[in-house]
């Protein structure tokens, strides 16, 4: 059985309360923050270099290190995908490839975030929205992989993205 009452419908997310009975039996109460997921990319030229975004994020309250990605918004993830780093890295791919997707954080939200390698790049014209704060770097893939394992990179998609990216193209640390 499950009962959901909407509390809150934002710009982005909504929240709702769900009680449901658990494939144990158990009636619970959960807190669902609903998100229309994301897309977010791995762009690496013929060089080994990865384009990473020096973002400030100001929930964070601090300057990350992240991958191009947006949310979806009705559109399809490889839609998306292409959008998002051509809007915020400047950059078209000639292929792009799946790396899978994660959830975010599955005890609280419905996000999942579909993961692309990009290659055979090419320079456009980047357009950053009003209220995004980037700076755009070249980082060699070898050494993004270390950040991100060694905890210097703390934004979870672009951890996962920059790992699984690194594995398909055969990059050790």
């Amino acid at each position: 059985m499950t009962d959901r009452q909407r509390l809150y419908t934002g710009r982005i997310i909504t929240l709702e309360v769900e009680e449901a009975t658990l494939p144990n039996g158990l009636q619970s109460r959960f807190e669902i923050i609903g998100h229309p997921g994301g897309a977010a990319v791995v762009p690496v030229d013929s060089d080994g270099r990865v384009c990473l975004l020096r973002q400030y994020r100001h929930v964070a309250q601090s300057w990350l290190w992240e991958v191009p990605a947006g949310k979806l918004d009705g559109r399809p993830a490889e839609v998306t995908a292409r959008l998002e780093l051509a809007e915020e890295a400047g950059l078209e791919a000639g292929h792009l490839d799946s790396l899978g997707t994660l959830w975010t954080s599955p005890g609280l939200y419905t996000e999942v975030v579909h993961l692309y390698l990009a290659t055979a790049l090419r320079a456009v014209a980047a357009r950053p929205e009003p209220d995004e704060v980037l700076e755009i770097h070249w980082i060699p893939l070898q050494d993004a992989l270390r950040a991100a394992l060694d905890g210097t990179y703390t934004d979870a998609k672009t951890v996962v993205a920059l790992v699984r990216a690194a594995d398909r193209l055969g990059i050790r640390r």
